[in-house]
């Protein structure tokens, strides 16, 4: 297998600031190398050795509180080869930039990160039937929350006529944000998302199954490596063509990270997204007459005269409101998950206590 040089591991990421963080690990005979694959707890990584099946080591498992601690696609981390093997040992991740993180599916409180180390989230949303502007609102309040520049493709424009109502649609709704209007069919407007990805700059490709990310994916690399599916008629949605994540070398540069489709995105973290996905329901938020106004019966409330003038959609605000309550509730399941956990962690404590007292 060939060697990956530390020119390569520029083109993968690799800068200064990954370079400082890793001089603690030197000295335990350490090498750097990035996550490229993740299939369940089986991990593909670039390193100078060349592309390693790698594993996480007992002690990184055991000190890994929640399953966000444990290596993502796109991490950086400290791995040691097995001597004769291509195969690598997943000591330590190195601190993340940035990560995409969401709820897992389910009841379960706990996060998942979709991709680590992104400069750029490509969100990817269809112009078919399964074209939805709330989704998108969704899918920018998590991007918002990575610490990435949100970008969003609008996929499939040999499939509608009216394409400029839906970009300018989006674009009310993702102020400041790049919206690009592209078809992974025949190419339109490939060569202008082709230009956000710079070289050494990674970006993630995000968006509900048959949106078409895999297929855009194809169009820059300009072969079919990936595996796409066609859509169903009836609704537009599509099968889980894409299995894992995996992060891919783009020509001339860059790297791009696919995701399998998303039906169920779920939010996770607190309400700095929220915030800068509707920072324009937050600008007229600060004209009502009380600080803490609910913008439902008080007087004075600048929102609830937003709405009525027409300058304000109604949708627009309950789609605000419905992520705003989905957040609060999930910090309010976090801190009686972090109550559980204390107590539990107490519990063997409180019982040799009350054993030792009784033998006294």
């Amino acid at each position: 297998m060939n060697g990956i040089s530390k020119m390569d591991l520029i083109k993968y990421g690799w800068d200064s600031n990954f370079e400082k963080e890793f001089g603690q690990f030197k000295s335990h005979g350490h090498i750097p190398a990035r996550i490229s694959q993740e299939n369940k707890s089986n991990y593909l990584v670039l390193a100078e050795a060349g592309e390693l099946a790698a594993e996480v080591s007992g002690k990184l498992r055991f000190n890994a509180d929640s399953r966000g601690k444990l290596p993502a696609v796109g991490d950086w981390a400290a791995v040691s080869v097995t001597t004769g093997e291509n195969r690598a040992i997943i000591h330590s991740l190195l601190p993340r930039r940035s990560a995409f993180v969401r709820k897992t599916a389910g009841m379960e409180t706990v996060e998942q990160v979709v991709a680590a180390n992104i400069d750029t989230v490509f969100i990817i949303c269809g112009l078919d039937d399964d074209y939805n502007v709330r989704r998108i609102e969704r899918y920018l309040t998590l991007a918002w929350e990575s610490g990435a520049v949100p970008i969003i493709a609008l996929n499939k424009t040999d499939l509608r006529n009216e394409i400029n109502s839906c970009i300018s649609e989006v674009e009310a709704i993702a102020i400041g944000v790049t919206v690009l209007a592209v078809s992974a069919r025949d190419g339109t407007g490939i060569d202008a998302l082709r230009k956000q990805i710079a070289p050494g700059k990674t970006a993630a490709f995000l968006g509900s199954s048959g949106v078409g990310k895999s297929s855009i994916i194809n169009r820059l690399l300009g072969e079919e490596l990936l595996p796409t599916n066609e859509v169903r008629e009836s609704d537009s949605r599509g099968r889980h063509t894409t299995a894992r994540r995996e992060l891919i070398a783009l020509p001339g540069g860059g790297m791009a990270i696919d995701t399998p489709g998303m039906r169920e995105l779920q939010l996770w973290g607190d309400e700095r997204g929220l915030r800068q996905a509707f920072d324009d329901i937050e600008e007229v938020a600060s004209g009502c007459r009380f600080r803490d106004c609910g913008h439902e019966r008080e007087p004075g409330c600048a929102v609830k005269a937003a709405i009525e003038s027409g300058t304000l959609s109604e949708e627009r605000f309950a789609s605000y409101l419905k992520l705003k309550r989905e957040l609060r509730y999930l910090a309010h399941r976090q801190v009686l998950k972090a109550n559980a956990l204390e107590k539990l962690k107490w519990k063997p404590v409180a019982m040799f206590q009350k054993k030792m007292k009784k033998a006294e």
